[in-house]
C-alpha cells in the first residue's frame, strides 16, 4: 500500500514496524481448512454471558453456524504478558494515528482512523470511555489475496450488545465491543497474565431488548476462513507488543499526531 512517508520512518513506532510478524501457525491453518474443530458448536449469540461464567465454553475456537442464521467465529489466544487496562488502553489510543494501526499487522492494515478524536484524547475520561461510542475508520485486508477494504468499526459499552451490566461491574477483565457484532473478551487467568476471546456473529446486531439476523446476509465460508485467521495473526503479534508499547506511549497519546 506504498512506501513509507519520513515521518514515519523517524518516528519512534518505526522499531515496531519492522519487527516481523508471524503468520498464523501450519497447524491452525489446516483445522481451519479442513474445519476441523471437534465437537465444538455455536454459543448462541443470546448466552453471551456465559463468557462470565469459569472454565471454558463449547466454542473457544472455530466457526460455526448459528442455530437462527449467520454465523460465529471464535478464537482464543493466550496473553500471558498483557493487563485489562492495556487492552483498554490500545483501543483508545490506537485510532489516532494510521502508524499505530499499521504496527499492529504491517502487512494487512493500511489506514485507521477515529472519527471522535476529542473523545480518545480526553483526559477527564477512563481508557474504556475514550474509546466507548466512537467509530474508527479502518483499511485491511481481511481474505488473503483480496483488495483492501475500508469500513468503519463503532465500539459500544459492552451491555449494548446484551453482556449483563451487573455482570460487567464486577468482572477484573475488560470486553471490547462493537455494534457489528464483535466482542473481544479479555479476562484473568487464575495462574497469572490474560487471555482473549474472541467472538464474531456475522449478521447480527442488538437493539437494546432483542437480537437480529439480518435475513439477507449471506453465509461465506471463505470470508469466515479469513477473518479467523486473520484474528489469530493479528492478536498473537499484538500480545508480543502491546506491553512494551504501552510502557512507551500510556502516558503519551499525542505522539506523532499533528
Amino acid at each position: 500500500m506504498g512506501e513509507l512517508t519520513e515521518k514515519q520512518k523517524n518516528s519512534p513506532l518505526y522499531k515496531y514496524y519492522v519487527r516481523d510478524i508471524a503468520p498464523a501457525p501450519a497447524d491452525i491453518v489446516e483445522r481451519v481448512k479442513n474445519r476441523d474443530f471437534g465437537d465444538a458448536e455455536c454459543v448462541p449469540i443470546w448466552d453471551i454471558n456465559c463468557m462470565f461464567d469459569d472454565g471454558y465454553q463449547k466454542d473457544e475456537f472455530g466457526i460455526f453456524l448459528h442455530p437462527e442464521g449467520g454465523m460465529e467465529v471464535s478464537n482464543l489466544t493466550d496473553m500471558p504478558n498483557v493487563t485489562p487496562e492495556m487492552l483498554d488502553f490500545w483501543f483508545a489510543w490506537h485510532g489516532l494515528d494510521s502508524f499505530r494501526y499499521m504496527i499492529w499487522d504491517k502487512d494487512d492494515h493500511f489506514y485507521c482512523q477515529t472519527q471522535d478524536p476529542e473523545i480518545s484524547l480526553n483526559e477527564n475520561l477512563s481508557m474504556k470511555e475514550r474509546y466507548w461510542n466512537t467509530t474508527h475508520m479502518v483499511e485491511e485486508v481481511i481474505v488473503p489475496g483480496a483488495e483492501a477494504r475500508r469500513f468503519p468499526i463503532h465500539f459500544v459499552p459492552p451491555w449494548e450488545v446484551g453482556f449483563d451490566k451487573a455482570k460487567w461491574e464486577k468482572f477484573t477483565g475488560t470486553i471490547i465491543s462493537t455494534n457489528g457484532t464483535m466482542i473481544h473478551f479479555l479476562r484473568q487467568k487464575p495462574e497469572g497474565g490474560c487471555e482473549l476471546r474472541t467472538r464474531f456473529y456475522m449478521g447480527w446486531s442488538f437493539d437494546g431488548e432483542k437480537y437480529t439476523y439480518d435475513q439477507n446476509r449471506p453465509v461465506i465460508w471463505e470470508l469466515a476462513e479469513g477473518l479467523l485467521l486473520h484474528n489469530v495473526k493479528e492478536y498473537r503479534h499484538l500480545a508480543e507488543i502491546l506491553p512494551e508499547v504501552y510502557a512507551e506511549f500510556k502516558d503519551n497519546f499525542r505522539v506523532d499526531l499533528d
